[in-house]
């Protein structure tokens, strides 16, 4: 790995820790989940060849800290710290944006607020279980993750989230995990940190997150929705799709399910880097 700068950012309630590679223009990754800059470990460097790349840990997540702890957590502001990213990083210049899972729900609203500052979003599998015919049902395992966080504790509302993402009706035995590389499994012990801070303040905020439909049909020719090759029928992966047929866009796939990212990086990072070029030969117009 090539090392990083690192610096940070004062936001709106937040400091934000950051990381920068490359030259070019700048390619903003946006962590999901439990992630944070380090998730995209396994793809940065290859990135960096083309790219200014910025990863950053997400407000409250890992290095990243919050003047008060227990503030409650918006899409729009997850997003507007995006924005900050962008002004700080790449003044008055269009830039590529890639999110993840809760990260992409961020990278959405990005786009909608400020679509003179982006080039191209790449959107993996954003879970805006909003835009689903059966949304009422998946409110419904929120608060019921919720609940169980509250009374029951941390593991067992993992357990009712995970069972509420896979595919509907599978009663079929659960697959083994995939093996995690060694840089991802190095990363554990800071996952599980994160952990508590994302079920009780992640998940019921951007798990109620609408997006402006109409906003973005006007927007579609920037926009990437991709999926996970291996999670279709999973509820991330069905928002996904709903949304790019909504917008009528093709959903791409992206190596592996959805933590991709974390269990196939190589092929992901390539399938990236591919997806990213094909949209700078034919770059947006940046001026709505």
């Amino acid at each position: 790995m090539t090392a990083p700068a690192i610096g940070s950012l004062r936001v709106n309630g937040a400091t934000l820790h950051y990381e920068v590679r490359g030259q070019g223009p700048l390619l903003l990754l946006i962590p999901g989940g439990t992630g944070g800059a380090a998730s995209f470990d396994g793809i940065a460097d290859d990135l960096a060849a083309e790219y200014t790349v910025a990863t950053y840990d997400p407000r409250g997540m890992s290095r990243s800290t919050l003047d008060d702890p227990d503030a409650e957590q918006q899409v729009a502001e997850h997003a507007d710290d995006a924005f900050r990213m962008l002004e700080l990083l790449s003044p008055g210049e269009p830039a590529w944006v890639f999110g993840a899972s809760s990260g992409a729900i961020a990278a959405l609203h990005l786009l909608t607020a400020h679509p003179e500052r982006i080039a191209r979003v790449a959107a993996h599998e954003p879970p805006v279980v909003e835009v689903l015919p059966d949304a009422a049902e998946h409110r419904e395992l929120v608060a019921h993750v919720q609940d169980t966080f509250r009374t029951q504790g941390l593991m067992p509302a993992m357990a009712v989230f995970a069972a509420g993402l896979k595919k509907g009706g599978d009663t079929t035995e659960p697959k083994p995990e995939p093996k995690l590389p060694p840089r991802a499994a190095a990363r554990a012990e800071q996952t599980m940190a994160n952990l508590p801070y994302f079920v009780g303040r992640i998940v019921p905020s951007f798990m109620s997150y609408a997006p402006d439909i109409r906003r973005l049909e006007g927007l579609s020719d920037r926009l990437v929705i991709a999926g996970g090759q291996d999670s279709r029928g999973e509820l991330p992966y069905r928002s996904a799709a709903f949304l790019a047929d909504r917008l009528g866009t093709e959903l791409q796939h992206f190596p592996g399910g959805h933590i991709g990212l974390t269990t196939h990086p190589a092929q992901f990072g390539e399938f990236l880097r591919k997806t990213l070029r094909a949209s700078r030969r034919h770059p947006a117009d940046s001026r709505q």
